[in-house]
């Protein structure tokens, strides 16, 4: 393996622990910020088992692209530099671009998803109001007739 190769399968590994870092920090975010309550918050422990190996299945994946699969001795030491040069550099303009993907993707989205399903909350009860007051007479009739009429009578 040439140097030129080396030293691109080594950026391949930093960049595996800047991806890794940004990841685990999105995931821990992501589970800070749901209720205290939540089923998310309560698993948690096991949701950030799950994102480290899911880190370490894909890190693996790109030493499979980079290297077939050889690892050495430098690669947990390119990913740790990696992470605390996530931790360090990256960590800023990451959330920053987080929260602009945020502001102009999901908010708008999750706008358009509550309107839909407003729209169709209001149908649906403009819809049961429309049938109880169609029923009106029917349930009058009931009342009136049937509930009395066949009830057992006491001996």
């Amino acid at each position: 393996m040439s140097i030129s190769a080396q030293f691109v399968s080594l950026l391949a590994m930093i960049g595996t622990g800047i991806i890794a870092g940004a990841f685990m920090d999105m995931l821990g975010t992501g589970i800070a910020n749901t209720g205290k309550a939540s089923i998310i918050r309560r698993r948690a422990i096991w949701l950030e088992t799950i994102g480290w190996l899911l880190a370490g299945c894909f890190a693996f994946a790109v030493l499979f692209v980079f290297r077939d699969g050889a690892w050495r001795m430098y690669d947990p030491l390119a990913q740790l530099s990696g992470l605390l040069l996530y931790a360090t550099v990256f960590h800023k303009p990451f959330r920053l671009l987080g929260r602009i993907i945020i502001a102009l993707l999901i908010r708008p989205v999750l706008m358009v998803f509550r309107l839909i399903f407003w729209f169709i909350r209001y149908v649906l009860r403009v819809i049961r109001a429309i049938i109880l007051l169609l029923s009106q007479p029917f349930r009058f009739i009931y009342r009136r007739f049937f509930r009395y009429h066949f009830k057992k009578k006491p001996k």
